[in-house]
């Protein structure tokens, strides 16, 4: 059966959440229910939540110091949050390393949780700032918020042009996605060290768009989550339905995985990921035509 969502309600020892939907979502109980078990269940309700706001300056694995500026104004077309190394222009996607000494990788974060407005790294403009996605001339914002951290790998690229020998699918010509599943909420621009616990292979619209479920190394949680199955079920489910739905409102299909829907452990996730970061290398070099998108 499916019914209209008006409201959901989530409870914490610390919040109260209350999120007022403006639109009409046909989605099953089960799959609502699943939703706010994983709200209910994950990290996420260790913690209260820090206001989103933008990274003034963060280490990166090298030491060096990495900052980000804001240049336009938030919530406009013109917005674009900037990073920079020792006072000079980088990009986040090209010149942050993917993996640091210790074997923790690096998230850009784009999207911090609790939030709606659906911020990505711009692979088509210089150095690739952090921008505001647009559809059809309008600022893309999510009709409910994110229940994650959510934001890309460094030097990853999902490949356009390869087909996947079991799924049949082209990659979505962007940085593979990580969903973060820790307590704490990262800020837009911040370049967290995570630990990958599996992945699951999204299809969108007929393209292949790998989600890496990940947690920070720095959260409480990440000693005793190490692979997948360590992961509580309501919150690999919780995230696999959210993005199942997320377009819905927009008369858009609910999206598809592969592998029977199932979340591809640790080794798998980390083979996805070197993948990703061979495409990436092609890529740079030149190897792979780079089309519209910027390459420094």
């Amino acid at each position: 059966s499916s019914f209209v969502v008006a409201s959901l309600i989530v409870l914490d020892p610390f919040i109260v959440f209350l999120t007022s939907i403006s639109y009409t979502m046909k989605i099953s109980q089960a799959a609502l229910a699943v939703l706010v078990l994983s709200a209910r269940a994950s990290a996420w309700t260790t913690a209260r939540h820090a206001p989103a706001r933008f990274l003034a300056t963060q280490l990166h694995s090298t030491a060096t110091a990495i900052a980000t500026e804001v240049d336009g104004e938030e919530a406009t077309e013109s917005f674009r949050l900037k990073f920079t190394e020792d006072s000079k222009p980088i990009s986040p996607w090209h010149d942050i390393a993917l993996k640091n000494d210790d074997g923790s990788y690096n998230m850009v974060v784009e999207i911090p949780k609790m939030t709606k407005a659906k911020m990505e790294v711009a692979t088509k403009e210089e150095n690739n700032p952090i921008a505001q996605d647009m559809k059809k001339g309008k600022l893309r914002d999510y009709h409910g918020p994110i229940f994650w951290n959510y934001g890309c790998l460094p030097q990853t690229w999902e490949d356009p042009t390869v087909k996947h020998p079991e799924l049949g699918c082209f990659g979505d010509d962007d940085p593979i996605d990580v969903v973060e599943i820790g307590s704490a909420s990262l800020s837009m621009g911040s370049i967290k060290p995570v630990k990958p616990l599996g992945v699951l292979a999204m299809i969108d619209d007929g393209e292949l768009d790998w989600k890496v479920l990940a947690i920070a190394t720095d959260d409480p949680l990440a000693e005793e989550w190490n692979d997948i199955d360590d992961v509580p079920a309501a919150i690999k489910d919780g995230v696999r339905e959210w993005f199942r739905w997320y377009k819905t409102p927009d008369d858009k299909p609910i999206n598809e995985f592969g592998f029977d829907e199932k979340y591809l452990d640790k080794a798998e996730a980390l083979k996805v990921i070197d993948e990703t970061n061979e495409a990436w290398a092609k890529l740079k070099s030149g190897e792979t035509e780079a089309g519209k998108l910027w390459i420094n």
